[in-house]
């Protein structure tokens, strides 16, 4: 399933499209808040159709060791299993290779699991079985994300080895599109590009994955706790030899600045814990910027969390009153700043792509990075 991009508007390299796949639309730049383990944390599925949210992330990793992939495909699949309507996208594995740091070979990487101590190893063709299975609209590729900064050596072989496992799962996922289509999975395979912080393996590295043929294309391995100034020119250098007609993908970038800055370049999807995380310990995502509820000045306050937001959680209650929830440990506060931070950054996105439909990227950038820079 070739994904493209039917662009609507733009304004310089920033731009309003459409991706079209079988389950539906999706209106693009667009955020897709990460559901680990099948569920984004504290909301339900009914939450997030509510919320208007097309798309949503699932842990490969996480899904394969609990339930397992067998369990959810038995059971219809994440959409049957999660009771979602909207679209799924599942990432391989490949953020766990850095996270969890197993033993990466050229062969596949192994882990020890999280949950029982248990040993896995996973090859980029298991991810692209294991992720038929979960039965997501969106499949990516198995790659290796190195920390940042790493020696180059270290850069260029999680590069080569990228490239290396690309090619399998194209090959894996091709050889398995008849079968998957007798079970009526219509998934498409996207490719990620890595390099690291330099620029020339940025731009090999994307050429190298776009040459494999992927259905669309994401970007790998930024956003992983260097500075902006070092993210933005390294995914420009990538951006620059990605197809202009298929999705473009950063993966792990949630900050208000950074997805304005990223869609400047040229960027259509993201995903990122930040917003649902924030609200959990109890940081707050306003039009003022961020603010922690839990500050004493806010016992007695009458306000919402924020007077620009038009959703529930800030047409019903004040801050004194989630305040206190949060303070004594109520089940319903994280849910509702959760509620709160995903409709925030939802409105984020809709606005800017309202802004480049009307020609007005420039000063909602500027406006964006005077409130949160």
């Amino acid at each position: 399933m070739r994904l493209t991009i039917d662009v609507e508007a733009s304004d310089g390299a920033a731009r309003v499209g459409c991706i079209r796949t079988p389950r539906g639309e999706l209106p693009t730049p667009l955020f897709m808040p990460v559901g680990t383990r099948g569920a984004v944390k504290t909301l339900s599925s009914a939450d997030l159709e509510a919320l208007g949210v097309p798309l949503v992330l699932g842990n490969t990793y996480h899904l394969m060791l609990r339930p397992s992939a067998e369990v959810i495909e038995r059971l219809g699949g994440l959409h049957g299993f999660m009771d979602w309507s909207g679209h799924v996208l599942t990432d391989s594995g490949g953020y766990q290779v850095f996270s969890l740091e197993p033993k990466v070979d050229d062969d596949g990487a192994t882990f020890r699991s999280t949950y029982d101590g248990t040993t896995h190893h996973l090859t980029p063709e298991d991810a692209v079985r294991i992720q038929a299975s979960l039965g997501a609209d969106i499949q990516m590729a198995l790659d290796v994300c190195p920390p940042l900064p790493a020696p180059d050596d270290v850069v260029r072989r999680a590069a080569d080895r990228t490239h290396a496992w690309a090619q399998r799962a194209r090959d894996a996922f091709l050889a398995g599109a008849e079968q998957r289509l007798d079970r009526g999975l219509d998934q498409a395979q996207f490719g990620i590009c890595q390099g690291g912080a330099d620029h020339r393996l940025r731009a090999e590295s994307a050429k190298e994955i776009v040459s494999i043929g992927f259905d669309g294309y994401a970007v790998g391995g930024l956003s992983v706790g260097e500075t902006r100034d070092i993210t933005l020119p390294a995914l420009a250098a990538a951006i620059e030899h990605l197809p202009t007609d298929q999705p473009r993908y950063f993966m792990g970038l949630g900050d208000p600045v950074g997805i304005v800055e990223a869609v400047g370049l040229g960027v259509d999807l993201f995903d990122c814990v930040l917003p649902t995380r924030l609200a959990r310990h109890g940081t707050i995502l306003t039009s003022e910027g961020r603010y922690h509820l839990k500050g004493a000045r806010f016992e007695a306050d009458e306000r919402p969390l924020d007077e620009a937001c038009g959703c529930v959680v800030c047409q019903r209650w004040s801050r004194a009153y989630l305040r206190h929830l949060l303070k004594v440990g109520e089940p319903a506060a994280p849910r509702l700043l959760t509620w709160h931070n995903v409709a925030w950054t939802q409105d984020l996105v809709a606005r800017l792509r309202a802004a480049i439909r009307a020609g007005t990227y420039a000063s909602f950038r500027a406006d964006v990075r005077s409130v949160w820079d």
